[in-house]
């Protein structure tokens, strides 16, 4: 019985999401930032990406944050004549930030976060429940 080997993996899995919440927050925080010059470019959107990493103290992989990558995909353009960075018609480039898929994103980690969070939770009385029958 290896509960400490499961919290441990458990834990990765919390570092793992809180990371990914932190990029999703930084990604709508930025959603309707624009470029300061007209060419200039707009906040793009960063993409988290997950690694695995051997724990040689728990002899197995466990999963960790990797490079965050940035999206590639078009920005978008929005008609605003009177602003500094408006091109020749009248247009700004806006992040490509979509805040409804950012949204399931965060929905998404929400959750992962919560199950990791139940593992330990449910880890933590297992044990308690071992130290009680020992003592008794």
């Amino acid at each position: 019985m290896d509960l400490k080997a499961s919290m441990k993996i458990a834990a990765a899995g919390l570092r793992v999401q809180g990371g990914r919440m932190r990029v999703i927050a930084e990604n709508l925080a930025n959603a309707n930032s624009t470029a300061k010059t007209p060419g200039g470019e707009p906040y793009r959107r960063k993409i988290p990406t997950f690694t695995q990493q051997f724990n040689r103290e728990l002899g197995l992989k466990t999963v960790s944050l990797g490079r965050i990558k940035y999206d590639q995909s078009d920005f978008g353009k929005r008609y605003e004549p009177g602003h500094p960075a408006a091109d020749t018609k009248g247009f700004i480039q806006i992040p490509n930030v979509n805040a409804l898929i950012e949204g399931m994103d965060m929905r998404e980690a929400q959750r992962s976060y919560e199950a990791n969070l139940n593992v330990i939770s449910a880890t933590r009385r297992m044990l308690a429940r071992t130290l009680d029958i020992l003592r008794a």
